[in-house]
């Protein structure tokens, strides 16, 4: 019995070394080599509509195709996109979970100080993909036609202007509140739930002033229903060169809504660079490119580096925006 006993046991140790050997071992680390072998998750922390959901699923479509793995769009939308970054910030660092985010990303750290994820430390940026303006516009009847003339009836009437945003702590918002800060101007800011009731309020006379993306407010820049006073961005936009910017009056002013992938910040460099990689040949093909001008953004494509370095700059301006205005999320 006790010959039998001891012959098993080696049997099973035998068996057990055997399938331990023949297993691929669980830890090891992923390398871009055959990235991905397997369906990608990229997750866009937004409800479903809008620019970014277009977006998300064009890059999704192009990456299905390169890389020959299904590339599956998810949403997870809540408290300003923090959901949904937080969701990617504690997925497995393997490439497997890609997130998406927009200008929130890089505002949210100064407007919500207990932010579930260190946007640096937790967070790898793996391309900035696009870019699109921002349009300050005004109620047909209202008296003025530039900012410097918005400017001056601020100043001659403090905290008697107002103007609409789609949310609190959107870039929308910031871009007014930047606006405050660079001319020294009191306005009000009147935040809606999402830009649909703004558009309403600033059309109707109730509000004088709107700040929405340009390709949002271009139907009812062109049927009349508003008056552009000017863009946010650097450079007049090519699909409405009669719009000057707010930097023509006030050099040096700037702000876009941006578009971008993050990763885990623990996931393999090479990993992360060969996302980037796949990403600006997707973006650089004149089909695409005009996709996304057909949405009114403008592709980039930039490498990992450059991303982060594009991120902490953007933090960094927003957070003293923030600290001078008292701005504060919903």
């Amino acid at each position: 019995m006790k010959k039998m006993l001891h012959t098993l046991a080696c049997v099973s140790v035998g068996l057990t070394s055997l399938a331990l050997s023949a297993s691929p071992v669980a830890s090891a680390t992923p390398t871009a080599k055959d990235y991905p072998s397997r369906p990608v998750t990229l997750i866009v922390p937004n409800a479903p509509g809008g620019a970014i959901d277009i977006l998300s699923r064009l890059v999704s479509e192009q990456l299905t195709k390169t890389w020959g793995q299904p590339v599956v769009v998810m949403y997870k939308p809540g408290a300003n996109t923090v959901v949904g970054t937080d969701f990617v910030a504690r997925s497995e660092p393997d490439g497997q979970t890609i997130g998406m985010v927009v200008t929130s990303h890089v505002i949210n750290p100064a407007m919500r100080p207990k932010l579930p994820f260190d946007t640096i430390k937790d967070l790898a940026g793996v391309s900035l993909m696009a870019t699109s303006q921002i349009v300050i516009t005004a109620t047909p009847s209202f008296p003025a036609n530039s900012i410097a003339e918005v400017v001056a009836m601020a100043k001659q009437s403090p905290g008697k202007l107002s103007y609409a945003s789609p949310g609190s702590g959107s870039s929308m918002h910031l871009t007014g509140e930047l606006l405050k800060t660079e001319t020294s101007i009191d306005m009000l800011h009147i935040p809606y739930k999402g830009s649909g009731p703004a558009y309403t309020e600033v059309m109707a006379g109730r509000v004088p002033l709107l700040i929405d993306p340009l390709f949002s407010s271009m139907p009812y820049i062109k049927a009349g229903k508003l008056k552009a006073l000017a863009v946010a961005g650097a450079q007049r936009d090519p699909s409405a060169p009669d719009i000057p910017t707010v930097a023509e009056t006030l050099p040096g002013f700037n702000v876009q809504s941006m578009f971008g992938l993050v990763v885990p910040r623990a996931t393999p460099p090479d990993i992360v660079d060969k996302i980037s990689k796949d990403i600006a040949s997707v973006l650089a093909t004149p089909e695409f490119k005009k996709r996304l001008n057909d949405i009114g953004m403008t592709p980039v494509g930039n490498t990992p580096a450059q991303f982060d370095a594009y991120i902490k700059t953007e933090m960094a301006k927003w957070a003293k925006v923030v600290k001078t205005t008292g701005a504060v999320a919903d």
